[in-house]
């Protein structure tokens, strides 16, 4: 639905309509009717597959299966209850309900259209498999009856089109019209009543998660994959060298390779793909080490075994020795993909490859479907386990219809420059599912490009000394200015009058260095990495990585978590609400509007209720204030739920009207605070004072902080930006490999032989970078590294196997039980980190 077709009473609909919608998702209540509607009755016929036309092209009458529910997905077997036989040209009547799984998308027959064709057999419902995946075959699809378009025609003119789809129901129920308004299809009750049914203890926060898997699990992120070991059934070569075998090109080592053996220009790989599988992107690795065995010029073929189709032809550059995308963006599945050398270098005779990769899909992950909600794959959001899958399923595709119709107005919803009236925050309850935007991004990126401007000719050169940054790093006691850390030099650098041309940081993403460090007493010529280098120290200053480390600065100091032992989010920092220097606050917002906008990072530690307000989000007590306080939050929640008797014993007269900061300064409540004891009966007032307080002391300094992002930042970019979205643009991935995390884990009290570790070590080898942050903070209370980990053998179920994992924050210590496989360690730590933050045994490792 193109914005650009949509008339004014149309867009303004919508807008109400989606207005309506977002505050149906807030509040967890059952969506409009609109958003929800399946017309009752669909007209399909069969559309023949044009590899199999010619032989089906004889039959007068096609024979189709009927269940009585979807049939289960890939490699289930189940018998279908009847068939049907439908006469060439002829059409079935279905409802409008559509169901997709695995197997492919399913329509359901209507009442009397099975009691036609199913009289004999006791069916309540008839289910057909419209099309299916990862096969070809015939297709179901949907029309208007000859007969239908005649009536129509003959009664209401040429031009008119009944209402049979949710966005034309959209527009005719929320738009303005003159005249007769079209004729409604009637609608299936039954299927509209299973879209609008909320879930038992659903919640906001539940269709946020929601919304993140599908993220999760869209085109773009699965790409990130490698996937040539799952969908990659064999490898064929055209010949080898006994030592350097086909299976080579699959082992994933930077050292070994497969020859060919055979005359030149006759070497091929053929690679078999597995039934479904769709290539985004096909590289071919290069073994440099002899000029003559690289391919010069390789052809690429795809389709059935007997009959390959080319695809592609690529001239490899002659200085490239890495890896050579050589296929992308297939559309469907190829069974059979086949690499011929056409030419080597150096009018070489055999080839040498290091190996392929391949990124590709299943079809059914391309589609929403309700096997995508398998349990395995929702322990990373927990508030979806649990739920029948049938339930998510319909509710994804709620989402899914909310986001298209967004799609079609978001160009709107944007003021076309940073000066216009009036900013997307009026509808920030559809924040979570801008994620989902086809649009969104292409907008975020005319923002950014709109509003460049030109970059000077040269970098500002600045002075930095790093001896007296480190010296002052480690005792800023002496230096309470701050004077002599890299932060305070640059800044201070960049208002001289050498550069008295302020930086306004909205250069093009080409424009990779903002000033050029001059390292006083060190020989380095700046071409990028001393930048680089001055904005990992200028991090480092802001928000330490290290627990133990000094805050050299006084901008950000630690939550109280840090030293909360039990807190799984040990490493955040906040704004010093104590610090009251504005200017460097602005000058810090710009530096992340800078990091925005380019291919730097600022890895600044803050948590959600900072990232939140930055972006323009609301944060609230129970959310958000956990991550800075939780145990605040623990014990406002008992004060709350107290009887008086034990709010006596507890508090007696020693509770008054004041608070501590995260600066660990005492403020009063309400004047004269501190000397105002709080009765019983008031407590509920003192709490919301304490959290009003609490959420807002750093109010300031994050508002300086968003000005002087706004300053490189137009505020468009600000409202389509979730404040994960922002956090992961500023900060960049937290990116952790299992060979980094490996340096930090010490095992302790295990022979050298131990199948325990063996286990241990495979599983976490097959946890992406999220898993192994889930780990770290499951084990230590951080997201991020460096922080040493301790694994010691679970002693107290010496005999029990797969038991779920314990650990320890408060020592960064973690329990090994013992595992029947890999695999079972694997599936439990993963549902551990990810469910069972609260399993924090505290115990003494020396208890045993």
């Amino acid at each position: 639905m193109p914005a650009s077709g949509e008339a004014p009473h149309q867009v303004l609909g919508r807008l109400r309509f989606l207005l309506q919608c977002s505050e149906c998702f807030r509040r967890a209540r059952a969506l409009p009717a609109a958003l929800c509607y399946v017309p009752r009755e669909v007209q399909y016929k069969i559309c023949k597959d044009p590899a199999a036309a010619a032989a089906a092209a004889a039959a007068a009458r096609r024979l189709l299966s009927v269940w009585d529910s979807p049939a289960s997905a890939r490699g289930g077997k189940r018998a279908a209850r009847a068939t049907i036989a439908v006469r060439k040209g002829g059409c079935l009547r279905a409802t409008g309900e559509e169901y997709c799984n695995g197997a492919g998308l399913w329509i359901k027959l209507s009442k009397e259209q099975l009691e036609e064709y199913t009289s004999s057999h006791d069916l309540a419902e008839g289910w057909l498999l419209a099309q299916r995946f990862g096969e070809g075959g015939d297709k179901l699809v949907p029309v208007d009856s000859v007969k239908t378009i005649q009536w129509q025609h003959q009664t209401l003119g040429v031009d008119y089109k009944p209402v049979v789809s949710w966005e034309q129901l959209v527009d005719l129920t929320y738009s303005m019209h003159l005249g007769e308004k079209p004729r409604l299809i009637e609608q299936d009750e039954a299927a509209v009543q299973k879209f609008r049914s909320v879930p038992p203890g659903w919640s906001y926060e539940c269709d946020m998660e929601l919304g993140r898997f599908l993220y999760d699990h869209s085109e773009r992120e699965l790409q990130r994959r490698d996937c040539t070991k799952e969908h990659l059934s064999s490898v064929e070569v055209s010949s080898q060298v006994e030592d350097c075998s086909a299976a080579h090109l699959t082992d994933n080592q930077p050292y070994t390779f497969w020859e060919s053996n055979g005359p030149r220009g006759q070497h091929w790989v053929r690679l078999n793909m597995k039934k479904g599988a769709i290539v985004k992107k096909l590289w071919v690795m290069l073994d440099g080490q002899v000029s003559s065995y690289v391919p010069r010029r390789v052809a690429v073929y795809g389709g059935a075994p007997n009959r390959l189709q080319h695809l592609r032809t690529v001239l490899i550059n002659e200085n490239s020795f890495q890896d050579i995308c050589i296929l992308r963006d297939m559309k469907t599945h190829l069974p059979v993909l086949e690499i011929r050398i056409l030419e080597c270098r150096d009018q070489g005779y055999n080839v040498r490859l290091r190996g392929i990769k391949i990124k590709s899909f299943w079809e059914w992950d391309l589609i929403l479907n309700a096997d995508m909600f398998q349990p395995a794959r929702l322990v990373r959001y927990p508030l979806l386990e649990g739920v029948d899958a049938d339930v998510l399923y319909r509710r994804a595709v709620l989402i899914q219809r909310f986001v298209q119709l967004l799609d079609s107005v978001l160009c709107y919803l944007t003021p076309p420059s940073e000066d216009s009236i009036g900013t997307f925050n009026a509808l920030r309850n559809m924040k979570p599912f801008l994620m989902l935007s086809k649009q969104s991004t292409a907008l975020i990126t005319h923002c950014l490009q709109s509003s460049e401007s030109t970059p000077p000719h040269a970098p500002p050169k600045v002075n930095i000394n790093r001896h007296l940054a480190r010296e002052h790093r480690a005792n800023p006691a002496l230096d309470p200015s701050c004077r002599n850390t890299v932060f305070t030099q640059l800044y201070e650098g960049l208002r001289s009058s050498k550069n008295n041309q302020p930086l306004d940081y909205r250069w093009p993403l080409s424009y990779s260095q903002w000033w050029e460090c001059e390292f006083i007493t060190e020989g380095i010529i700046d071409n990028g990495g001393g930048f680089r280098d001055s904005l990992s120290d200028i991090s480092e200053e802001l928000c330490p990585s290290s627990g133990d480390a000094p805050v050299p600065l006084p901008f950000f100091v630690r939550t109280s978590n840090q030293g909360n032992s039990s807190s799984n989010t040990r490493d955040m920092y906040v704004p010093n609400p104590s610090c009251k220097d504005f200017p460097k606050y602005e000058w810090i917002g710009q530096l992340m509007g800078a990091a925005l906008r380019s291919k730097e990072i600022l890895i600044l530690a803050l948590p959600a209720l900072v990232w939140k307000q930055l972006a323009g989000e609301e944060v609230s007590w129970s959310k958000d204030f956990a991550a800075v306080d939780s145990e605040l939050v623990k014990l406002l929640e008992v004060l709350e739920g107290v009887d008086r008797e034990a709010f006596e014993f507890m508090f007696g007269r020693e509770l008054t009207y004041t608070m501590v900061r995260s600066d660990q300064r005492v403020v009063e409540l309400i004047p004269g605070g501190s000397s105002t004891v709080v009765r019983y009966e008031d407590r509920k007032e003192f709490i919301h004072l304490v959290q009003r307080a609490r959420l807002e002391e750093s109010k300031e300094q994050i508002a300086a902080m968003r000005a002087g992002l706004l300053r490189v930042v137009p505020q468009p970019v600000l409202d389509m930006l979730t404040w994960q979205q922002l956090e992961k643009k500023v900060c960049g991935d937290p990116e952790i490999t299992m060979a980094e995390l490996r340096k930090f884990i010490t095992f302790d009290d295990f022979p050298s032989d131990d199948t325990r570790v063996q286990k241990f070590l495979e599983a976490l080898n097959n946890f992406t970078s999220e898993d192994l942050s889930r780990f770290l903070k499951f084990v230590t209370g951080r997201s991020r590294l460096p922080v040493q980990i301790t694994v010691y053998p679970e002693r107290t179920n010496l005999n029990t196997l797969d038991l779920m994992p314990q650990a320890s924050t408060c020592s960064c210590s973690f329990f090994l039980p013992n595992y029947s496989s890999a695999k079972v360690c694997e599936e439990l730590l993963r549902y551990a980190v990810y469910n069972c933050i609260s399993i924090d045994t505290d115990k003494d490792t020396w208890d045993e």
